[in-house]
């Protein structure tokens, strides 16, 4: 660790981080680094496409360099917290490396996150800023901002993208550095190299000087083994959780996670999903792309109309998508004739895959499925290029590294006998180990050796693929939007018509699962429109709102008086199938 420790997590115990760097997963890179030693060796490669934006390596850590100069005269300091919350963008990148650069910690929230979740995400990180778009999606999140600012007292500085109107404007953070500065350092015969100048020096030289002074301005970085940045967990009881991931650990992750799906300087990722999502970041995403020297092209929305002209015009090879989107896709590929030539990999994942559906996208969509099962909290799966069909469209993949420790267990944490399904348990080089400020969590949602309780129930083959029969814990999947079941339920309960609520998944052939909320009411039944339009009036993200209100006399109850969900379940997914037939 280096002498300035975050407070509030669990760093690896040091045997194991000792052996983890002994066998070269740690590498003592930062995240910073990687853009930086891009910029050095490829300096006019093209790294990011959004929209009539292209800019080059050297040009995406120029703008990374000058805000993260711009924001240390704004006071962001390393380890401060700062919420980031925007669209698929190119500066989503340059905010990121420039927090990075300075050791400040990205909390990466999501577009569609509102102001409950907003001001729960600045009260738990003691975030000091927070860096939006002006609106997305017809939302206008500066009215947002208006509402956060008074609930949440750490909150220091909004910064937006865009129209700012009385906040911070992200584009006047892009600081330079003095002219004058820039006079004294040719003068003194010194340049990016350390080789010497001269005053007449060509505009290449020019610009490797601007990036030499704006680095002579900035702090000192943060160490390898320092919190990078803060994800947010699925969330299966309340508001989601904030999962410290440092330099070293992702950093593994992401080049694995390049080697194994055989990134390389050649590679253009298309990254249709939020940005901000652990999956598009770093399996191998757009990290995984900067890392091997390849392209990143930015789709705004990851509908066939967005994406399809985007592969054909930037000549897209991979690209990742949840399970309802790529069922759109091969529906929309089958009825139009669209230039897909240039895809050879389609990665799948963030909830199961259906077998048949995994067998359409080699004849439909032309080219390679890749299954991909993993989290933010650290364990990724893949199926290996190599793999069998019958092992890519039925399982969800194999570990990343040699030193994922698997446990398949029992309800008494007993292992199960092999290929018996059970409950995931895990730990390794890059799976963490404790949320952030969550000691009690912590103590249940890990073992005391340091396992990680996934939450996930699966069966493992012989050869260490892994097949995901279902959630233990209370969280519904909602096509790879993770509903925490207890959250909306305390929602519901501060209407004053509710006595109870009980959230539980119901079938869908789309989406794989839609969230339907039994309720009791005290005394006449509120209108559910009632209860949805008041979901809405208290921040809740849209895919949270419930798609389904049943109104219920009394919540069915279990031997020992807790709610008996599978009850709940095994109704409504009846009452559907009636409805249906």
């Amino acid at each position: 660790m280096s002498e300035l420790e975050l407070q509030g997590w669990t760093p690896w115990p040091e045997d194991f981080a000792r052996l983890y760097r002994e066998l070269g997963y740690w590498r003592g890179q930062t995240l910073a680094d990687l853009l930086a030693d891009r910029a050095r060796h490829q300096p006019q490669r093209l790294a990011l496409v959004c929209g009539e934006r292209r800019w080059t390596y050297r040009e995406l850590h120029r703008q990374s360099l000058q805000l993260a100069l711009g924001l240390h005269r704004l006071g962001i300091q390393r380890q401060d917290r700062v919420i980031v919350q925007l669209p698929n963008v190119a500066e989503f990148f340059t905010v990121c490396f420039a927090l990075f650069r300075l050791g400040a910690l990205p909390v990466f929230a999501l577009p569609a996150h509102r102001r409950a979740e907003i001001t729960h995400f600045c009260e738990l990180a003691q975030a000091k800023a927070w860096i939006v778009a002006d609106r997305d999606g017809g939302f206008d999140f500066r009215e947002l901002a208006r509402q956060v600012v008074n609930a949440a007292p750490s909150l220091q500085q909004v910064v937006v993208c865009g129209d700012a109107g009385e906040f911070i404007a992200l584009d006047s953070l892009l600081a330079t550095v003095g002219e004058s500065d820039f006079s004294r350092t040719v003068l003194s015969g010194t340049d990016f190299t350390g080789t010497a100048s001269s005053a007449t020096a060509p505009q290449e030289d020019t610009t490797l000087m601007e990036l030499s002074l704006a680095e002579q301005a900035l702090p000192s970085g943060p160490a390898a083994s320092d919190v990078a940045f803060l994800q947010l967990s699925g969330g299966s009881t309340g508001l989601p959780k904030l999962i410290p991931r440092t330099h070293d650990d992702y950093l593994y992750s992401v080049r694995a996670s390049a080697s194994i799906c055989e990134l390389d300087q050649h590679s253009v990722y298309l990254c249709a999903l939020p940005a901000a999502h652990n999956f598009p970041l770093s399996s191998p995403g757009t990290l995984g792309t900067f890392y091997t020297g390849g392209t990143v092209v930015l789709a705004r929305r990851p509908t066939p109309d967005d994406c399809f002209p985007l592969i054909a015009k930037e000549g897209v090879t991979v690209t990742a998508l949840v399970p309802p989107l790529a069922m759109v896709w091969l529906d929309a590929a089958s009825k139009r004739k669209s230039d897909l030539h240039s895809l050879q990999l389609l990665q799948v994942g963030g909830a199961r895959f259906s077998a048949e559906a995994a067998r359409r996208v080699k004849p439909v969509l032309g080219c390679r499925l890749q299954q991909v099962f993993g989290m933010a909290e650290g364990l990724v799966n893949y199926t290996r290029l190599d793999d069998t069909d019958d092992i890519i469209a039925s399982t969800q993949g194999r570990p990343i590294s040699p030193a994922d420790e698997i446990r398949v267990v029992d309800d008494e944490d007993q292992t199960v006998l092999p290929g018996e399904t059970g409950h995931l348990l895990t730990r390794g080089p890059y799976t963490i180990r404790g949320y952030f400020r969550a000691d009690e969590h912590n103590r249940r949602a890990f073992t005391a050796d340091g396992f990680y309780r996934t939450g996930d129930i699966v069966r493992q083959l012989p050869g260490g693929h892994l097949i995901v029969e279902g959630r233990a814990k209370d969280q519904i999947n909602r096509g790879g939007d993770k509903v925490a079941a207890e959250e909306v339920e305390n929602h519901l309960l501060a209407h004053p018509a509710v006595h109870d609520a009980a959230l539980v998944a119901m079938p869908d052939a789309f989406l794989g699962e839609k969230t339907c909320a039994f309720v009791v009411t005290r005394g006449d039944a509120p209108r559910a429109i009632e209860l949805l339009r008041f979901l809405q009036g208290r921040g809740l993200a849209g895919y949270k709102i419930p798609d389904r209100i049943e109104f219920i006399a009394q919540l069915p109850k279990t031997g020992v008086g807790k709610v008996n969900k599978r009850e709940l379940r095994e109704r409504i997914a009846h009452r559907l199938g009636a409805t249906a037939e």
